[in-house]
This record gives C-alpha cells, sequence and structure tokens, in this order.
C-alpha cells in the first residue's frame, strides 16, 4: 500500500496554480530545486518535496489517484529569462521528453484515476502536444486572457 499523498503534481516549478503551496494531500516534484531574484524583487522559490524528473519519475505504478500535468511550455526564452525561471524551459526534443512525461503520469496513476493536464498553447499548439499520448482525453477547458490556456482532463482505464 502506498505512503504517498493521493495526488502527485511532477512539474509543479514554484507551485504557482496551488491554492496551498503545502497541501498535504498532494506530492510536489519537480527537476529543479533552486531560489532565483526575479526582476522586479521578487523571489521565487522552487522546492520540489521530491526533486525528480517526469519522464522517469521514481514511484511503483498505479500509485496516484490523480495527477496534474503542467510541463514546461515554452521553447523559445532568453538564458536569463524570469519566464524560464517561473516556468522552466523546453528543450530540444521537447516531443519526446512529453511523449515520456506523458506516459509516466499514466504509469503512476491508478486505474480510474485523474490526470488533468495543463497547457498554454503560446509557442506550441494544443493539438500538436495531444498528438504525443495515445491517451483519449474526456474534457477540457480554455482560459486565460487570450483563451490560450487549456486544461484537460484523462481518465486512467481500468477497474479502481
Amino acid at each position: 500500500m502506498s505512503t504517498y499523498p493521493a495526488v502527485l503534481d511532477p512539474a509543479s516549478s514554484s507551485r504557482m496554480m496551488w491554492f496551498d503551496k503545502s497541501d498535504r494531500r498532494a506530492l510536489f516534484g519537480d527537476i529543479r530545486q533552486e531560489t532565483v531574484d526575479l526582476c522586479d524583487g521578487r523571489v521565487l522559490e522552487v522546492a520540489p518535496d521530491v526533486v525528480m524528473d517526469f519522464r522517469a519519475m521514481p514511484f511503483e505504478d498505479d500509485t496516484f489517484y490523480h495527477v496534474v500535468f503542467d510541463p514546461p511550455h515554452l521553447k523559445s526564452l532568453g538564458a536569463d529569462s524570469w519566464t524560464a525561471a517561473k516556468y522552466g524551459r523546453l528543450l530540444p526534443g521537447w516531443e519526446d521528453d512529453l511523449r515520456l512525461g506523458f506516459a509516466e503520469c499514466f504509469r503512476v496513476l491508478r486505474p480510474g484515476g485523474t490526470l488533468i493536464f495543463k497547457w498554454n498553447e503560446d509557442q506550441i499548439p494544443v493539438s500538436q502536444v495531444l498528438a504525443l499520448t495515445p491517451e483519449k482525453p474526456l474534457y477540457g477547458h480554455r482560459s486565460g486572457r487570450a483563451s490560450k490556456t487549456h486544461w484537460i482532463s484523462f481518465i486512467k482505464d481500468g477497474t479502481p
């Protein structure tokens, strides 16, 4: 039996979307662990519970009831960009990275569990990203000033 919380956020960065950045129902992971002074004087802290790579997660199959996958979504950023510090950046080969990320999210998700995928299509259309997983989305919603941020829901097949 898993001793982990019910929810996994494997690319949590500074936990910007979370109401409670210390929510004990969630395990926060990220490949980075750093503190960055932003250009406006604010401090950005990336302090995951587990330093990990969403392409190869250190968890057993079928561990979490819910996964929220919000990977980096920008590939054209300056080296010292505050946006890169805040959100991370896609590297060359990003398609393989996201393909592996989706596969890992579904691997650690329990049968009947839900995955919420968040993507901003400022530089890459969501259709290109969804083509990287064989999983079929349930429904989604666009948000943001220009409606470029997509929230997409999946459910893992199988009996809980």
